[in-house]
C-alpha cells in the first residue's frame, strides 16, 4: 500500500491556501486597494473615472465611493472596503486617510514577517502602539465650541479643499456651517446635531456658487390645482398625514341604487364629506396644505377657492423635516385641528427649476431641519459637489459632538510618529520592533501628500520631522511645496477623524496578520470542478 497516498479533507472544487503564502496574497490584495485611493489624497490628490457595465460614470475622489463602486471580490481587500465604510459612517470623511494606513501597515508587517516575527507578536505591538497612539491624539488636540465659526468655516474648507467643491469652497462652507448651528439644538447641555435634519437637494443649472441655503424646505412637488396662488406670504401650514379623499371600505361593499335620485343623493354625500374636510382647514386658519397622502379633485377645488396652496404624496421622511422647519404638528384626524397645530413659514412658493415645478417652504422662524440647494454645470459636477459637502457636514457635526479638533496636512502622522517612537524605547521585546512599524506607517499620510503634489517626499519629511521638534502642528502647504504651521493656515480637521483611522486600520491590520489559512469555495453552479490550485481571482 502506498504510504504517501494524498487524503483530501475538502470536496472538490475547493481550493486551499496555506502559511506564508496565504498572508502574502491577503496582504498583497490589501496593499492594492490602498495603492488605488491613495493617489486621491490630499488637496492636490487625483479623480477615478469609474464607468459601470451599464455606461454610468462616477467621477470622484472620494475614498469610499471609489471602493463601493470597484466592485472589488477578494476577500482580504472587502475588509479594507469595510474600514472605508465604517468611517464613512462613523465621521463621514477620512475614508482615504483610513485605507491608505491600514495598507501601509500591512506593508510594514510584511517586513517583520521576513525577519521570522510571530503575526500574533506584530498583532500585539499595533494593539499596543493604536492605544498608545490614540492618547497622544487626544492629548494634542484642540477645545471648540459651537461659538468658534471660524475654526467650523476652515474644517469645513479642509473638507472641501482637493473635491469638485473647491472651486466654491468659501460659499459652500458658510452654507453649510449656518446651516448646521441652525439645526443645532442643546439638551441637558449636550449638543444634539441630526445630519438628516440638513436636506441636500440638487439640480442642474447655474454654477456651483449658486448654492443656496434656505431656512425651510424645498419640497420636489407642485402644488395640486392651478387655481392655487403662486406665493403664500405668512404661511401657516397644516401637515396632514391621512389622505384629503373618501376612503373605499376596507371590506368589499356593495351599494345597490334603484334610483337616479338616490345617485344623486349619494354623490351630494360624498362632496359634502370632502367639502366638510376642507372646511375644518379652512376654519383653523391655514393657507398651506401639505398632505402625505391623495388629495381628492373636489377637495383640491374647495381649496383652490379659498387661495389656499396644497401639495399632496410628500415624502413621511419631508414631513417630518417639516414639522420641524415650521414648527407644525403632524394631524391625522382633522376633528382634531385647532390653530395651534400650524406651523409658520414667512413664505411659501412654486419655483420652475428646469421646467420642473418645485415648493420652496422659506423664512421659518428657528428652523431645526434647512434645505442646502446645491446647483452645479452637469449631474456629474452636482454628484461630486455633494459628496464633498456632506464629507463637509460630517466634519463639522463629528467636531462639535466631540468638542476637539486637530490640525491636518500630515502635522498629527508627525506627531504622534514621532511621540510613538519615544514610547517604543520603554518596551522590551520584539513588540518593540511592531510599534516602531507602526509609527513609519503614519508617515505614508504626509509622504503621500507631498508626493501627489508633485514634491520630493524625503526632503518634506525630513524638513517636517525637523520642524515637529518645535511644533507640533507643522504640516505641509501642498499649494507652496513647503512646511507651514497648518493651524494658522486654516487646515483644521475633527479628531474623530484621526481616532476613527487609526482604530479601524489598526483592527483590520491586526485581523488580516492572523489568517494563516484560506479555503475558498468552488462554483457549485456547473457542478463540482476537479481540484486545483486557487486562481488570482480566489485569492
Amino acid at each position: 500500500m502506498n504510504q504517501n497516498q494524498p487524503i483530501f479533507i475538502l470536496p472538490e472544487g475547493y481550493s486551499r491556501t496555506i502559511g506564508k503564502e496565504a498572508q502574502r496574497n491577503n496582504i498583497l490584495a490589501a496593499k492594492q486597494v490602498a495603492e488605488t485611493v491613495r493617489t486621491t489624497l490630499g488637496p492636490k490628490g487625483m479623480d477615478k473615472m469609474i464607468v459601470d457595465s451599464t455606461g454610468d460614470i462616477i467621477i470622484t475622489n472620494d475614498g469610499v465611493t471609489i471602493l463601493e463602486e470597484m466592485g472589488i471580490e477578494h476577500p482580504a481587500a472587502k475588509m479594507l472596503v469595510e474600514v472605508a465604510k465604517t468611517q464613512e459612517d462613523q465621521v463621514g470623511d477620512g475614508t482615504t486617510t483610513a485605507v491608505v494606513l491600514a495598507g501601509e501597515l500591512l506593508k510594514n508587517a510584511e517586513d517583520l514577517l521576513d525577519r521570522n516575527i510571530h503575526p500574533t507578536v506584530i498583532s500585539k505591538g499595533y494593539r499596543l502602539a493604536a492605544e498608545q497612539a490614540q492618547k497622544i491624539v487626544k492629548e494634542i488636540a484642540e477645545k471648540i465650541t459651537e461659538n468658534d465659526y471660524d475654526i467650523l468655516k476652515k474644517i469645513a474648507v479642509t473638507a472641501m479643499t482637493g473635491k469638485g467643491a473647491e472651486t466654491a469652497k468659501d460659499i459652500l462652507s458658510d452654507l453649510v456651517v449656518k446651516g448646521i448651528i441652525q439645526i443645532t439644538e442643546r439638551k441637558e447641555g449636550k449638543l444634539e446635531i441630526d445630519s438628516d435634519n440638513i436636506k441636500i437637494e440638487k439640480k442642474v443649472g447655474d454654477g456651483i456658487s449658486d448654492s443656496e441655503l434656505i431656512s425651510g424646505l424645498v419640497l420636489d412637488k407642485e402644488k395640486v390645482h392651478t387655481g392655487m396662488p403662486n406665493q403664500v406670504k405668512n404661511a401657516r401650514i397644516v401637515l396632514i398625514n391621512s389622505a384629503l379623499e373618501i376612503k373605499n371600505t376596507e371590506t368589499d361593499a356593495k351599494i345597490q341604487i334603484t334610483s337616479p335620485d338616490q345617485l344623486q343623493a349619494f354623490l351630494y354625500q360624498e362632496e359634502k364629506m370632502l367639502k366638510d374636510m376642507t372646511e375644518k382647514i379652512i376654519r383653523s386658519g391655514a393657507n398651506v396644505v401639505f398632505c402625505q397622502k391623495g388629495i381628492d379633485d373636489i377637495a383640491q377645488h374647495y381649496l383652490a377657492k379659498k387661495n389656499i396652496y396644497a401639495c399632496r404624496r410628500i415624502k413621511k421622511s419631508d414631513m417630518d423635516k417639516l414639522a420641524k422647519a415650521t414648527n407644525a404638528k403632524l394631524i391625522t384626524n382633522l376633528d382634531d385641528l385647532n390653530p395651534d397645530d400650524l406651523g409658520f413659514a414667512g413664505l411659501v412658493e412654486s419655483v420652475k427649476v428646469n421646467d420642473e415645478e418645485m415648493t420652496y417652504v422659506r423664512e421659518c422662524k428657528n428652523p431645526k431641519a434647512v434645505t442646502l440647494l446645491i446647483r452645479g454645470g452637469t449631474e456629474h459636477v452636482i454628484d461630486e459637489v455633494e459628496r464633498a459637502v456632506k464629507d463637509a457636514i460630517g466634519d463639522i457635526i463629528a467636531a462639535l459632538k466631540d468638542t476637539r479638533v486637530v490640525a491636518g496636512a500630515g502635522a498629527v502622522e508627525i506627531e504622534v510618529s514621532k511621540r510613538l517612537k519615544e514610547f517604543s524605547t520603554s518596551l522590551s521585546g520584539r513588540e518593540q520592533l511592531a510599534v516602531q512599524s507602526f509609527a513609519d506607517a503614519l508617515e505614508i499620510i504626509p509622504k503621500t501628500l507631498a508626493e501627489n503634489a508633485g514634491l520630493d517626499p524625503i526632503d518634506m519629511l525630513t524638513e517636517l520631522k525637523a520642524q515637529h521638534e518645535k511644533n507640533k502642528w507643522a504640516g505641509i502647504d501642498v499649494f507652496q511645496g513647503k512646511v507651514v504651521d497648518a493651524w494658522k493656515y486654516g487646515v483644521i480637521e475633527p479628531l474623530k477623524i484621526k481616532t476613527q483611522a487609526i482604530k479601524s486600520a489598526s483592527e483590520v491590520a491586526e485581523l488580516i496578520l492572523r489568517i494563516d489559512d484560506v479555503i475558498a469555495g468552488g462554483s457549485q453552479k456547473s457542478g463540482p470542478q476537479p481540484s486545483q490550485g486557487p486562481t488570482d481571482s480566489e485569492m
